[in-house]
């Protein structure tokens, strides 16, 4: 080692010394660079040490490694209108079927959820649930809403994906509610599913970063947008059944948060009609079993 000369800096590689080289050749510090025990050392004057010191610390602080931003969920720009028309078709079918007494059967008995029911073995009733409506102008805004949110999720998750999404979250929901409350609880309406597509949409957005998040309003609006809407449209009087349309929000919110990890593979038109096909069997499926006895 150069006699009366400290070392500064010290790197198993010439590179990292180098660099710091420059920033005490550009403030005049002299200083020299050498080899010992495998390891590369910066040298300066011991009269130098500490302003070298100093400068080095600045340089450090202003070059610090910024923690990589997690880019934006890259999306397509999905047609949402299959969807939405099968979640219309399906809901208004169901409607005309019940309020006929189709094949002879009481589908409000048969399908409500029935927390002592449900607690017995009668999953389906989370989601036949869905399809029922108590009068005509509890049909029409959950059609109104729920298409809206529907189209707002499928224009970037995709019809297919968005709408088995919906089911499964908001007949998770349903259960969830029921397990909470009392065995003699009950309720209908598509209004659990109504929220989870709200969910669904806030929470895709917000996880994929599809909105300038830069700052942190900007990072919680599509969750504050959501919660409002859900104020706004979710409490109403006090047959509104505020627990099965919060679950509902935050299953979706679930769904549209893990389905940011898959967005590759639902941008597949193969995935799209699977799902599409898988979200009214579903339904199919709880009906057949509500009406046959089981």
């Amino acid at each position: 080692m150069t006699e009366g000369w400290l070392a500064v800096f010290e790197s198993r590689q010439r590179g990292p010394c180098a660099d710091r080289a420059l920033v005490l050749t550009s403030l005049s510090i002299a200083h020299e660079i050498v080899e010992a025990a495998g390891l590369w050392q910066l040298l300066v004057a011991e009269t130098d040490l500490h302003r070298a010191r100093h400068e080095l610390w600045l340089y450090e602080q202003e070059n610090k490694p910024t923690r990589r931003r997690p880019s934006a969920t890259v999306v397509s720009n999905h047609n949402p209108w299959p969807g939405v028309a099968g979640y219309i078709v399906t809901v208004c079918v169901v409607a005309w079927l019940a309020g006929n007494g189709a094949f002879g059967h009481n589908w409000l008995e048969a399908g409500r959820v029935d927390g002592a029911l449900i607690r017995d073995g009668e999953w389906w009733r989370v989601i036949t649930a869905l399809t029922l409506h108590k009068d005509v102008g509890h049909l029409l805004g959950n059609l109104g809403f729920g298409g809206l949110f529907g189209l707002l999720a499928a224009r970037v998750i995709g019809s297919g994906v968005t709408w088995l999404t919906v089911t499964v979250a908001a007949a998770t929901a349903n259960a969830l509610n029921t397990i909470m409350l009392i065995p003699s609880h009950r309720s209908i309406g598509a209004s659990t599913a109504v929220f989870a597509a709200l969910g669904l949409v806030a929470g895709f957005v917000w996880r994929g970063r599809l909105m300038a998040q830069d700052r942190w309003p900007y990072r919680l609006g599509p969750i504050i947008g959501g919660i409002a809407l859900l104020a706004y449209t979710g409490t109403g009087d006090e047959s509104t059944d505020i627990g099965a349309h919060l679950g509902g929000f935050v299953c979706g919110f679930a769904g549209g948060f893990l389905l940011t990890r898959a967005a590759a593979v639902f941008e597949r038109a193969s995935v799209q009609w699977l799902c599409g096909a898988a979200a009214p069997l579903l339904v199919v499926v709880a009906w057949w079993l509500a009406l046959s006895g089981h």
